[in-house]
């Protein structure tokens, strides 16, 4: 792959990163602080992975800019969000092995916000291969 396209792809998954992490702040939001009406659209949320989402989208946001901007930091950053996330998705498997009430869409949204970040960091690591500035 030429420089260049790596740049593009960089620029792809950045914006992409920026993106989800703005759905994702505000949907977090919306679920953490929309009053009664809310809740029960939310149902069996569990608070650890809802919190855990809402903060975490900031960082998306924050990788996503780096990935932009070409910062070997937001590698760093996409790495240790993708960490992260499958941390929160053994946790919450443990949660539901307990017998601990969930939302099935939350099972499906961790396992999507896992590979998309598998996917955003496999391309800041290719992208990154050469030697850049942190």
């Amino acid at each position: 792959m030429s420089p260049n396209s790596h740049a593009n792809s960089l620029k792809l998954a950045g914006f992409v990163a920026i993106l989800f992490g703005v759905m994702t702040v505000f949907a977090g939001g919306v679920a953490l602080f929309g009053g009664k009406g809310v809740e029960q659209a939310v149902g069996d949320a569990v608070p650890f992975v809802l919190w855990f989402n809402f903060l975490v989208g900031f960082f998306y946001i924050l990788a996503g800019v780096g990935l932009v901007l070409r910062r070997k930091w937001a590698m760093l950053l996409s790495g240790a969000i993708l960490s992260a996330s499958l941390v929160v998705l053994a946790l919450l498997f443990m949660h539901v092995m307990r017998g601990g009430l969930y939302e099935t869409r939350t099972l499906g949204a961790m396992v999507f916000r896992c590979v998309v970040w598998l996917a955003i960091f496999g391309v800041a690591k290719r992208g990154f291969g050469r030697a850049t500035s942190f």
